[in-house]
């Protein structure tokens, strides 16, 4: 009954992603929640309902061509229940009986029954082929090499395209598929243990990560389980994301009085980590989020780790003061982060990158007016995209003119984590989900010279 559970958790995951925009990683621990799924279900809940999301493409594909149809034929609730019960069959240990009887009691809620006979007929048809050969017959359609890649890895052509000219100009072109696999691996949880904060006995049943010297891996349960979790001594953050963090307090010594300015700070994950280097350093934070919602996050998550910073609601675009460090933590397509936001990938298309650019160099204008003489503007960004990170550089550095330098990223990086293997002929860095095991966080800083 409780597997039944899970899968029924899992369903209403797929099912509120597609008709109310919900996200996967936030509404999973509230249907845990609420259906008192224990580890064990809980877990199996976000491996069929996260899998099956990151599949998705690929598995309508093989459904459609398994029950004869073309795409908008078969209704959306009952594609959902298609789809998680195709990927049952394909890419877990489900038992097959299991996986196309519980499917076929789902259909049986919806549309009075009617579809539970065509959810049973396709399921057997899926069965009657593995995931790679269902792969091997979807590709033959394929015209492009974009095309194939696409199905296979089940990535939109535009993201496969825009990954491919992020690693070729990174030297890395032959690691594409390898990236796109990787953005279908489940991720671990990873902790940041909080500087000044986090306690040995925090740590001691923790694996260090490969790539951040205060990040930990927890291979398995709920971290909200764990007391340094609840107290706040330790918070839920890619490694990626602290690195970026770590990087602001490493560029140089601050002075006592010194401003920092966290400009773009919703959720609130590196706005934490943020107000710890700059209580050790003496220097005050100030934290800006334009989303009520979003900055009351910030605010809590503060709170929770005990630090009193100041979260201000103004348009980033239009931001008042003088600071002498800015990271701006811009709004982004989140290419970087798929394996762990599983429904981006469907929700944003080529056509957002521009008004997202747009906004981009916007908030990097601001930034830099308010920055003061000598003082240091992070950019960061949770994707590869070429157009979203070294475009928006290169494009600044020529409006700013002769005061503008662009620090070696690379270095700093490099004395924060030197166990990380970047590529040391860029100024910039670009970290890598399949390297690094880290969102694919991009990094730039420009310091703004004295004359």
């Amino acid at each position: 009954m409780s597997v039944a559970i899970a899968r029924r958790v899992a369903l209403e995951v797929l099912q509120r992603i597609e008709t109310a925009d919900s996200y996967a990683n936030l509404l999973l621990p509230q249907l845990v929640k609420r259906y008192r799924l224990d580890t064990r279900d809980a877990a199996l809940a976000q491996e069929l309902s996260f899998g099956t999301i990151r599949r998705k493409s690929t598995l309508e594909g093989l459904v459609l061509h398994a029950a004869g149809r073309n795409p908008g034929d078969i209704d959306s609730e009952t594609m959902q229940i298609l789809i998680l019960g195709a990927y049952q069959l394909l890419l877990t240990r489900v038992p097959p009986h299991a996986a196309i009887n519980e499917s076929v009691d789902q259909a049986k809620s919806v549309a009075h029954g009617r579809s539970s006979g065509l959810v049973n007929a396709v399921l057997r048809k899926v069965q009657g082929h593995s995931w790679n050969a269902w792969l091997s017959i979807l590709e033959r359609d394929a015209v492009t090499e974009v095309a194939k890649l696409s199905i296979r890895y089940s990535h939109p052509e535009w993201i496969v395209t825009a990954l491919k000219l992020a690693l070729s100009a990174d030297g890395r072109a032959d690691e594409l598929e390898r990236l796109l696999e990787s953005d279908n691996d489940a991720p671990e949880v990873n902790l940041a243990a909080i500087p000044g904060l986090a306690l040995a006995k925090d740590m001691a049943s923790l694996e260090t990560h490969p790539s951040s010297p205060i990040g930990y891996v927890l291979p398995g349960g709920q971290p909200a389980a764990l007391d340094s979790v609840a107290s706040g001594r330790m918070r839920v953050q890619d490694a990626g994301s602290q690195l970026v963090a770590l990087a602001m307090s490493e560029i140089a010594a601050s002075l006592k009085g010194d401003k920092w300015l966290d400009l773009c700070a919703g959720p609130g994950g590196k706005s934490v980590l943020l107000a710890a280097m700059a209580q050790v350093q003496q220097v005050e934070l100030i934290c800006n989020e334009p989303s009520e919602h979003r900055a009351k996050l910030v605010r809590d998550a503060l709170e929770n780790s005990g630090f009193k910073t100041r979260v201000t609601e103004r348009d980033g675009r239009d931001i008042q003061g003088s600071f002498t460090r800015i990271l701006i933590d811009a709004p982004c397509t989140g290419l970087g982060a798929l394996r762990r936001r599983p429904e981006a990938r469907w929700r944003k298309s080529a056509s957002d990158v521009k008004q997202l650019n747009a906004l981009q160099l916007e908030l990097v204008a601001s930034a830099w007016n308010a920055l003061e003489p000598g003082g240091y503007l992070f950019y960061s960004t949770c994707s590869p995209h070429p157009s979203e990170t070294t475009s928006v550089i290169e494009r600044s550095l020529r409006d700013f003119g002769p005061k503008a330098e662009l620090i070696n990223a690379t270095e700093v990086m490099q004395r924060v984590s030197p166990t990380l293997r970047l590529t040391q002929s860029r100024k910039t860095v670009q970290l890598w989900t399949h390297r690094d095991d880290t969102d694919a966080m991009f990094l730039a800083i420009i310091r703004k010279s004295v004359s």
